[in-house]
């Protein structure tokens, strides 16, 4: 909801930057796409490092609680 008004401020402020930026705001979304899935593929890769490195400690302090 703020965004929307930040819009209305900016169509009242200036009607042809904010029609700009309604038009430029999903092709920038498709643009970014792609980095935003990579990040999600390395953030899921170095979660299961750390488990991998970190189950051995976790498996000593509570042997019975897995």
């Amino acid at each position: 909801m703020f965004a929307f008004l930040l819009w209305c401020i900016l169509f009242v402020v200036c009607w042809p930057l904010a029609l700009l930026a309604l038009v430029a705001y999903p092709i920038v979304w498709l643009l970014l796409l792609p980095f935003r899935i990579v990040g999600i593929a390395i953030n899921g890769v170095l979660e299961v490092i750390c488990l991998a490195v970190t189950l051995p400690f976790r498996l000593l302090t509570a042997p019975f609680r897995i």
